[in-house]
């Protein structure tokens, strides 16, 4: 389970990314909506939700299931337009009319990618190392511990959404998740436009 990049060229999903897909399961379950709970709070609170929906998973069936009710779930605690827009870095602007074209197709890429991890739960457990809150900005240090592998450190950069403190990258063992993403994708659009990237991406979620 230990986090590890590839510099393959190609758009897949490195073992970091598919640890993130464990990672985002951890994050499944209703946003609380107390407004005196801090960002250490909600995510603590969502976590020891979705381990209790993990222990109930499986078979296939019982992730068929629950995929549309996952997608929504997930659309509550991450903030998918951030970490489109930061995986693109100054590409960003480039789409002109199309941002909400590409972090469609982004969220199904992320989705479908940690999607088939939803059987992988072995009894990790989440540690809370502390919190820091600067204005509207927060970082939560974690680390996920037992199952099958050694100790995974995870620090979860939020930002407040209204009442909710919104997860838009998770650094796993000092490694940035969107990070990961913008750099395939730099790659990518070093040769190709911003279309061919769509449909590049287009093409792994049909795959799937």
């Amino acid at each position: 389970m230990l986090a590890v990049l590839r510099t393959s060229s190609n758009l897949t999903h490195v073992p970091i990314v598919k640890l993130f897909g464990l990672i985002v399961l951890l994050l499944l379950v209703f946003a609380s909506s107390a407004t005196a709970e801090g960002p250490k709070e909600q995510l603590q609170n969502t976590i020891d939700g979705i381990i209790k929906v993990l222990k109930t998973i499986r078979t296939p069936a019982d992730i068929s299931g629950n995929r549309n009710s996952i997608r929504q779930l997930l659309l509550t605690r991450f903030d998918f337009v951030a970490m489109a827009q930061r995986s693109l870095g100054n590409r960003w602007n480039d789409l002109k009319d199309n941002e909400q074209e590409f972090v469609s197709v982004f969220t199904d890429f992320v989705e479908h990618g940690y999607m088939s991890t939803l059987g992988s739960y072995r009894g990790e457990k989440v540690v809370y190392d502390g919190a820091r809150v600067n204005g509207e900005s927060a970082e939560v240090d974690t680390r996920v511990v037992g199952g099958e592998g050694s100790p995974i450190k995870i620090d979860y950069k939020l930002h407040l959404t209204g009442e909710q403190w919104m997860v838009y990258d998770a650094v796993i063992d000092d490694v940035s998740v969107v990070g990961n993403y913008r750099s395939q994708f730099a790659r990518v659009l070093r040769r190709s436009s911003l279309e061919e990237l769509l449909q590049s991406l287009r093409a792994k979620i049909a795959s799937r």
